[in-house]
């Protein structure tokens, strides 16, 4: 299905989906209070002043994506570091906080689809689609109304990822292009339809799931696109969510809800897993008796099966900075190794006197980081045991 909406579109189109009242309670059930409401209408009001500044070239060349990321998020970080949530949920376990903040976002995502879905038309779409031949001063009232509802989704898709950052414990520096790429890649979930295969797509009701992965069909981005071509990839995405009537609940809300949720359990998935992983180093790191050997059987287990994971990469990445920090130990003769020799390792593991059990523990806890072992590293480990207790 094509990203742009045409008129005569019906839920037919979409696959068949059948939509009942269950739908219609599971948007409603975080409750329209007045309170969320009135946030929601304020930021909106702050998401049309800043439309107001764009001018139709910075929609059409999706500029205004790398107007609004740092609109979004400068004075953001500031405010929204691990101090301010401690002040606000001192004692909380961060899973449960994550799962509110998760939980409100996607409540302030359905409001908001609410607001905006009443204005959604096929004229909507008809300007949007002759923007081209709008004046680059001025945009169009029409491509305002769908500006604002996809720049508020993306604000707060953008901030929900960077909050579970924090709360995780996942350091972003917004100012490394390749921390901004990450927070982006991860909080607009873009990677390949990434968000459908972690099986995070159970959260939505069976009806929805149909369009949820229609939503996200064909999500593949190139970091090497740059902003702009975020923005233009933002937009053309939420294009469907105009205009399309299910069953007397606008698209517009159930979509900003669901997506949210789903960006909110991606990002999840993804800052909880280095957290864990970051954990495991941090432990490894403060048990060892014999640091600089302890990175050199890590990297042995890692190399084992010839090809290294994620998991396995950060898991070394943390390992080495937490080596250098803690124990002040810089190995320049690992860092310039190309392929790793066993029968260094070995001697070195043999020359080594005293109890070497923590070096077994190392190689134990590396096996299992990208989940389960495998018969290579199995092999090392145990010969690894063998040599430690003739030690």
């Amino acid at each position: 299905m094509s990203g742009t909406w045409q008129p005569g579109w019906t839920l037919t189109r979409l696959g068949g989906l059948a939509v009942t009242e269950t739908l219609i309670d599971a948007v409603d059930a975080s409750g329209d209070d007045d309170a969320d409401r009135e946030a929601v209408q304020r930021e909106r009001a702050e998401m049309r002043e800043f439309i107001k500044g764009l001018s139709a070239d910075d929609i059409k060349s999706g500029n205004w994506f790398t107007k609004l990321s740092a609109q979004a998020m400068s004075s953001y970080t500031d405010k929204a570091d691990w101090q301010y949530f401690q002040e606000r949920y001192e004692g909380v376990p961060a899973d449960a906080i994550v799962d509110q903040r998760i939980k409100m976002a996607a409540r302030y995502a359905a409001l908001e689809g609410g607001l905006s879905a009443g204005a959604y038309s096929a004229a909507v779409v008809a300007t949007l689609g002759s923007l081209g031949g709008a004046s680059p001063a001025t945009v169009p009232a029409a491509v305002a109304t769908v500006m604002v509802d996809v720049a508020f989704i993306t604000r707060l898709q953008l901030r929900l990822a960077y909050d579970i950052s924090v709360l995780y414990r996942v350091p972003l520096d917004l100012s490394d292009p390749d921390d901004m790429w990450k927070l982006i890649r991860v909080a607009f979930t873009i990677k390949s339809g990434e968000v459908v295969r972690e099986g995070v797509v159970k959260a939505v009701p069976v009806m929805m799931r149909p369009l949820i992965k229609r939503f996200y069909s064909g999500a593949v981005l190139s970091a090497a696109k740059g902003l702009p071509f975020v923005g233009k990839f933002l937009l053309q995405r939420n294009v469907i969510k105009i205009g399309i009537p299910v069953v007397g609940v606008p698209l517009a809300v159930v979509l900003n809800r669901y997506t949210t949720l789903l960006a909110g359990r991606h990002a999840q998935a993804v800052f909880r897993n280095e957290a864990r992983v970051v954990e495991i180093a941090e432990g490894l790191s403060e048990r060892s008796r014999h640091p600089q050997l302890m990175l050199w059987v890590a990297w042995l287990v890692i190399t084992a099966n010839q090809k290294i994971a994620d998991d396995e990469a950060l898991l070394m990445r943390h390992l080495v900075r937490l080596v250098r920090d803690r124990h002040q130990v810089v190995d320049e003769r690992l860092a310039r190794l190309v392929d790793i020799d066993p029968a260094e390792v070995w001697r070195q593991v043999d020359a080594e006197p005293g109890d070497l059990s923590d070096l077994v523990d190392v190689a134990d806890r590396v096996a299992t980081v990208a989940g389960a072992v495998t018969a290579r590293e199995k092999a090392v480990i145990s010969e690894l045991r063998d040599r430690c207790r003739r030690a």
